[in-house]
């Protein structure tokens, strides 16, 4: 874990000390290097669990989104180059360093084993995000966002740190292992009740669940691209990683939970699928589809099976991957025309005809076409939910239905058309922004061939 964490940390200082003209660069390589090097978490020999160290452990369900989230820091630092090119020198330093300070508390929160611990790495996440946003933000709305963001996030995470207060009470201990031994069962069934609730409240918020996803829109429109970047691939996946791990943990106390959040969720997959094709601004159309496929994991978490558990995994990587990815190629279109309106960003194949090979490859993942680990996640997670109950499939199948309409309505109405009449010239796509689109692809188009170092089964 350390040898991850201390190069990590050791960004700090390669961004402080190293000279302007080479600054992007070598925090660029340094980040590289970490992302590499955390690949050897998806070895056979981390599986199906390995203690790193007291309070810190892998299984296969952090092992995946612990690279997950090594991986994209060097993206978010590349994605930030031209938006960051008339700050001054120490601005950028700054602006690097807010995101080098998030990577160890995301490592942290997907690799500890100790309550406690976690709920401190899962909040220390909000502080950096929050800077992000009201500072490096573009509209500004973007103070309301952040509002929005801290009060969502803060109201739903009281009671779980007042439950986690109550379980150590009750059991003396808020190691994961020793929780799942006792399987601790508050006195009556009311404290059953409010106690699962409340753990399960904050990370139904983070996923976000249908209904308390108004944060997520917004934040995801006023951020900067490595904020939306950062929010759709990284924390939006702690709000999973956190159902996961809690509905092993409160097991049978979920029986009679797990309905209404299962039928929320499912309804609001379909319902947000529903908001993307009336969209007029493509960030938010990507947000909403964020909050689509998200709906389909906490369902599937809900269920408790190998096989859903499997699907959400899955999906989780795939969704990090395919999002961050879109927000990449929405931005390439802002910052050429300064519009996110779809009306006006129009008829860009012509003009960008390799963006336009990029933004079909993104578009085609999102609709999970066949071979992507897209589709594997949502047929594993259409099949479980189908098991649990035949009606599940009349929500599922009508919400694929509209991803793949929102889908293609996003590819159509941003490469094919006639151009604006005030777009007169354009800046050419150029190296970097063609190497973080393969960055983003390459792990997707790769997992395809061994899908199983995600999906949380034993090689």
């Amino acid at each position: 874990m350390l040898k991850i964490i201390m190069p990590t940390i050791m960004l700090l200082p390669t961004t402080l000390l190293s000279p302007h003209n080479s600054l992007w660069i070598n925090v660029t390589a340094h980040s590289l290097l970490v992302a590499v090097l955390s690949l050897h978490w998806l070895l056979p020999s981390y599986y199906p669990y390995k203690n790193m160290t007291p309070w810190t452990g892998i299984d296969q369900i952090s092992s995946p989104l612990l690279v997950l989230s090594c991986w994209l820091l060097p993206l978010m630092i590349m994605a930030s180059q031209n938006h960051l090119q008339h700050e001054p020198p120490a601005r950028k330093r700054t602006f690097i360093t807010t995101l080098i300070m998030i990577q160890p508390f995301i490592i942290l929160a997907f690799s500890t084993t100790e309550l406690t611990l976690f709920y401190i790495a899962f909040e220390a996440t909000l502080i950096p995000t929050l800077v992000l946003i009201t500072r490096w933000g573009n509209q500004p709305e973007r103070l309301s966002a952040g509002i929005y963001l801290l009060f969502y996030t803060l109201i739903s995470s009281l009671p779980l740190l007042v439950t986690l207060l109550y379980l150590h009470s009750q059991t003396g201990t808020l190691h994961l292992t020793m929780l799942e031994l006792t399987h601790p069962s508050p006195f009556n069934s009311w404290t059953n009740f409010l106690s699962s609730l409340a753990l399960l409240m904050a990370f139904m918020v983070k996923a976000p669940l249908y209904g308390l996803h108004l944060w997520l829109p917004k934040a995801h429109v006023e951020a900067p691209i490595a904020g939306s970047m950062l929010l759709a691939a990284l924390l939006l996946k702690l709000g999973g990683y956190g159902i996961m791990r809690i509905t092993l943990l409160i097991g049978p106390l979920s029986n009679h939970l797990h309905y209404p959040f299962l039928t929320i969720a499912l309804w609001g997959a379909l319902m947000t699928s529903s908001i993307c094709l009336r969209q007029t601004d493509l960030k938010s159309l990507i947000a909403y589809s964020s909050v689509s496929h998200m709906g389909l994991v906490i369902a599937a978490s809900m269920i408790q099976t190998h096989w859903s558990f499997s699907g959400a995994m899955i999906l989780m990587i795939s969704h990090g991957l395919t999002s961050s990815m879109l927000f990449c190629l929405a931005n390439t279109n802002y910052e050429r025309t300064h519009s996110r309106i779809l009306l006006l960003t129009r008829g860009f194949q012509p003009l960008l005809p390799l963006m336009a090979t990029w933004w079909l490859l993104a578009n085609l993942t999102n609709m999970a076409l066949p071979p992507t680990t897209n589709l594997m996640a949502e047929l594993t997670i259409m099949v479980a939910l189908f098991n649990w109950s035949y009606f599940t499939i009349i929500l599922t199948g009508t919400a694929t239905l509209l991803t793949a309409s929102y889908t293609l309505f996003m590819l159509l109405s941003t490469q094919r058309g006639t151009l604006p009449t005030h777009i007169s010239s354009i800046q050419n796509s150029n190296t970097r922004e063609h190497l973080l689109m393969t960055l983003h692809i390459a792990p997707l188009l790769l997992l395809i061939l061994k899908p199983e170092l995600i999906s949380g089964i034993l090689s």
